[in-house]
């Protein structure tokens, strides 16, 4: 084959529609000098015609989705449908705090006077009591409380449990704790995002490290925004022993694999019987 004529033009456009419908080009056409038109379109046609199955179906029929198929198309509309629950449950449990707790500051306003009033008449120093405290995925924030302690309570002793008849109460302390009168500030870390109306009770961070290496699930109440009341508020006492936050923990991780509006409600509702009758506080 002389080189003028292969590298001519018809005849590369050619060899590139032999190649396209064959995938490589024939032996003819490498022992063929020159390919007139006609003959290309023969051999493409010959070579179509080729490639049509002799036994054609006499129709079309459709099959059913494989049962793999549709349990993959299952749980994922079910697991749209959970996450848009969860979605809707974390937007109506916000509105929720914030509606609770502007009403809570204002209803209760007469509250927060008395309880600065009893403060001040029966010891030196600030009103309000502001401590650090592990948030949700080990977040801190200054948690509010009226304080209920003496000044530099925990100067010689160190960080501690509250425990019954603490002697680092002031005058009215016990009975701002057995009201729970004390813990009303919060409402104002529920409006600042630090806290919701419903969750575990945030602990100091040095309790926090020292429970984590001792309790397996501990972190897990970490998941959840911390509360000023919660599962295990109302049906569990202070802190006193390792044993209590075992036993707490139980409550909150309880809690966290419930969470729904309901048990928000329950929770609140026997709130109110908690504090009418002091139960659980110290």
């Amino acid at each position: 084959m002389q080189p003028s004529k292969l590298n001519s033009p018809r005849y590369l456009v050619i060899s590139l529609l032999l190649l396209m419908v064959f995938g490589s080009l024939p032996r003819q056409a490498e022992a063929v000098t020159f390919v007139k038109p006609q003959d290309a379109r023969l051999v493409i046609a010959e070579g179509k015609i080729n490639e049509i199955p002799e036994n054609l179906p006499s129709e079309s029929k459709s099959h059913a989705p494989e049962p793999a198929t549709l349990a993959l198309f299952g749980s994922g509309i079910f697991g749209m449908i959970v996450s848009f629950l969860k979605r809707a449950y974390l937007v109506a449990k916000r509105i929720f705090d914030i509606i609770v707790s502007l009403l809570g500051i204002l209803i209760l306003s007469p509250l927060f006077l008395l309880a600065a009033i009893l403060i001040k008449s029966s010891s030196k120093g600030p009103i309000l009591y502001k401590q650090i405290r592990v948030g949700q995925k080990g977040k801190l924030f200054e948690i509010y409380k009226f304080r209920s302690m003496k000044m530099d309570a925990e100067k010689e002793c160190g960080p501690v449990w509250a425990k019954k008849d603490d002697d680092r109460l002031i005058t009215v302390g016990k009975f701002l704790r057995m009201s729970r009168i004390d813990e009303l500030p919060q409402f104002f870390n529920i409006l600042k995002g630090d806290m919701s109306l419903i969750g575990p009770r945030p602990e100091r961070p040095v309790f926090v490290e020292k429970f984590k290496e001792m309790i397996p699930d501990y972190e897990k109440r970490l998941l959840v925004k911390p509360g000023i009341t919660g599962l295990a508020q109302v049906w569990h006492k202070y802190d006193e022993t390792i044993k209590d936050v075992r036993k707490k923990i139980k409550y909150d991780v309880l809690y966290i694999k419930k969470l729904n509006f309901g048990t928000d409600v329950r929770i609140f509702l026997r709130t109110f019987l908690v504090v009418l009758t002091g139960q659980g506080a110290q």
